[in-house]
């Protein structure tokens, strides 16, 4: 299995020649001509430094010892002693051929190649240039060039030791390599199944790029970590005890828990916008066990006893990825907590870990399946992180209990009501600037499920926290409709923010003259301009026929034509009076297709995020040029639903015919309880290419009444 934790700091801390090669020597057997390639890369890199003044020699080494550590392959591991030799020295490819033969100058050949490209794609690191966009060029070039997928590996070791001695360098340039690091190489791990490689080179990437961020999540972890390991440890010791009463033996499985790693709890947050103790499922836990019957038993013992999120399970063991990734997931509740689980055999657990390195770590192990096809078909892709699902299902059909203020007023709440519905039911101002609570003088946090009889306290923050991924794990109206408040009126002022931007950029105007203009001319559609094409171009056609009835602008009309043109990039449109030559979605937030998202001008790019980024908001206060920016119109959209339905002969096929007539793609029906004997509630998801959520609710609404809609493609889309 790939290097520990304790593996790692120990690579971190090795630090003369000795120890270095001791260690390499417990990854790999030694042979002489491992020995021979050692002795070799010493020589040629004799009274070599690196910035840290430590002896060159111990790098190749040490990437040589994570190398072994993950494929047990010579001839890789000797490529790696060699990677820098041919760049570094006067030792020549066909010298290496010929001391260690063609597979190994091979190897070193295409290594050598990715720092040519580098040196040839990447901006240098002493230019004050944003790194995203040669980045993203550089990592394209590169999975276009390099031919062995070997070479990827023994870069990515390389890396991730560079990563690991990066205090070394000045702030500067480690803040250029760890963007590298994470715009280049931790996709590619990815894209190679190599999952510890990439949590590692994230959360170091991530310490240098957000130190602040990263400061908070660790105290957070830090702080909890007794809660943590004991809500981890009560949920394993569950599940292990179901496994052994329903016939597992305890050599038939093994239980692995772990708090998700620091980058991924990060982006959940950015995407999200939430705090890390709105992160729901921080907590996960890895059931391995032999086969994969075994693994639909345990999935259904796991579902039994535990409410699934069915929105969020994945079954990658019937439908694998192309990368060989193999595992049953899902999540579940337990004890007011969501946990992740992942459940898989050994086997798959080696590929899930070392991705493609599985072959040639265990290719006399048994794990011949690993197919390698899909290697060929590599390409440039941008990969999302993660995907977003619906996250709480609401309870129709709960009963009410009583919950009381530290006064003893007493409100009633309907049962699975979490804290937050009690701090809106006190009051919308409460809910509002709810940041944590006492149940019983005890810490809870916002999303505990309250019982009957609780007494809680709510303690309030000094402004209004704005929770729109929340929305559906509250359970009542009140709660739902101010949150959604909240979110759409954060949504209108990052609008009205943007349409003065994006104006400016338009007219080439200073920000502040824009909204002088805005100001006079009482914009009220100020809001629709960043999500109206037509509203844009009336705007400017407004502001162009005012400034050229006054003298002083005619010189400034006859150089500037102010013509909106559209542009098309990777299913983006972008409405631009000045020439956009391509679209890059940016690192820190990730906006998948139908998010709601803005686009910054940079030397002739545009950069696309997340409305609700922090970055953004960032760039939007700093008044950076923005252009008008939306999906192509031929996206399609997921929603799930739950309606009220008559009981009765042919009520549902009317229902399902109206749907067809909304042009509405149904892929999932259920029917709910009944209540009393008149009605019953109707489960469905669907597919529109319709994207406004409330357009589509009053249509649907003309015919039955909608209890819950929401967009499962965007957390921040809910009614």
């Amino acid at each position: 299995m790939p290097l520990s934790q304790v593996d790692i700091e120990k690579v971190k801390h090795l630090h003369d020649v000795d120890s270095a090669t001791a260690y390499l020597f417990t990854q790999i057997t030694p042979t002489d001509t491992l020995q021979r390639a050692l002795d070799y890369s010493n020589k040629a890199h004799e009274n070599q430094f690196r910035k840290s003044g430590l002896p060159y020699i111990i790098h190749p080494i040490l990437v040589a010892s994570i190398v072994a550590s993950i494929t047990n392959d010579e001839s890789i591991a000797i490529a790696a002693l060699l990677h820098d030799i041919v760049e570094d020295t006067k030792v020549s490819i066909e010298e290496i051929k010929e001391l260690f033969g063609s597979d190994v100058a091979h190897l070193v050949e295409g290594l050598t190649k990715i720092d040519t490209i580098r040196d040839a794609e990447l901006i240098p690191s002493n230019s004050n240039e944003r790194l995203v966009v040669s980045a993203l060029s550089f990592r394209k070039m590169l999975l276009a060039s390099i031919s062995d997928v070997r070479v990827l590996v023994v870069k990515l070791c390389d890396r991730l030791h560079n990563m690991l001695t990066l205090d070394a360098l000045p702030e500067h340039k480690q803040r250029r390599i760890a963007e590298e690091t994470l715009v280049v190489y931790s996709p590619i791990a990815h894209r190679l199944g190599i999952s510890f490689l990439k949590n590692l080179l994230e959360d170091l990437s991530f310490s240098y790029l957000f130190k602040e961020e990263k400061h908070h999540i660790d105290n957070y972890l830090d702080t909890n970590y007794h809660a943590i390991e004991m809500k981890l440890e009560d949920f394993r010791e569950s599940i292990n005890k179901i496994l052994i009463q329903n016939g597992f033996c305890e050599d038939d499985f093994e239980i692995l828990s772990r708090v998700k790693h620091r980058y991924s709890i990060y982006m959940k947050m950015q995407r999200k916008g939430v705090g890390i103790e709105e992160v729901l499922d921080l907590l996960a836990v890895r059931i391995l066990t032999h086969d994969a019957v075994k693994c639909y038993n345990i999935l259904g013992l796991i579902h039994l006893h535990f409410q699934p999120l069915s929105s969020r399970f994945k079954d990658y063991i019937a439908v694998p990825k192309d990368n060989g990734y193999r595992t049953i997931h899902t999540t579940v509740f337990y004890n007011t907590a969501i946990f992740e689980v992942q459940i898989r055999t050994y086997d798959m657990h080696k590929t899930a870990e070392l991705g493609v390195a599985a072959h040639w770590k265990y290719k006399s192990g048994g794990n011949n399946s690993i197919k390698l096809d899909w290697l060929h078909n590599l390409g440039y892709q941008n990969e999302p992180v993660e995907e977003f699902y619906d996250l709480v299902k609401n309870d129709l059909f709960s009963q009410q209990i009583t919950v009381f203020s530290p006064t003893g007023e007493a409100f009633m709440l309907p049962r699975g009501a979490i804290v937050l519905d009690f701090a809106y039911a006190v009051h919308t101002h409460v809910g509002n600037h709810a940041k944590s609570a006492l149940i019983n003088k005890a810490k809870a946090s916002l999303l505990n499920e309250l019982h009957n009889g609780d007494i809680v306290k709510i303690e309030l923050s000094d402004h209004n926290i704005t929770r729109c991924s929340w929305i559906d794990a509250v359970k009542t109206s009140k709660a739902k409709s101010s949150m959604r408040y909240n979110c759409n009126a954060r949504v209108r002022e990052i609008d009205s923010k943007s349409s003065v931007n994006i104006v400016a950029t338009a007219m080439s105007l200073k920000t502040s003259r824009v909204e002088e203009w805005f100001d006079k001319n009482g914009c009220d559609k100020r809001a629709s301009i960043p999500i109206d094409i037509e509203q844009f171009r009336e705007v400017l056609h407004k502001y162009t026929q005012e400034i050229s009835q006054n003298n002083r602008f005619k010189g400034f009309l006859s150089r500037h034509r102010f013509k909106v043109k559209q542009y098309i990039f990777k299913g983006v449109e972008i409405y631009s009076t000045v020439h956009v030559s391509d679209v890059v979605f940016d690192y820190c937030c990730h906006p998948k297709t139908g998010d709601e998202i803005m686009a910054f001008l940079e030397k002739g790019k545009a950069h696309v995020h997340h409305k609700m980024c922090k970055s953004a908001y960032k760039y939007l206060k700093e008044k950076k040029d923005m252009v008008f920016v939306k999906w192509e119109k031929q996206n399609i959209y997921n929603y799930h639903m739950i309606v009220s339905l008559h009981s009765g002969m042919g009520t549902l096929a009317e229902f399902l015919n109206f749907l067809v007539k909304l042009k509405i793609d149904l892929n999932q029906i259920e029917l709910g309880k009944h209540k009393g004997e008149a009605t019953r509630y109707c489960e469905i998801g669907f597919e529109s290419k319709e994207s406004d959520i409330n357009a589509l609710r009053s249509r649907i609404e003309q015919k039955i009444k909608v209890i819950h809609l929401i967009r499962t493609d965007d957390a921040y889309k809910t009614n």
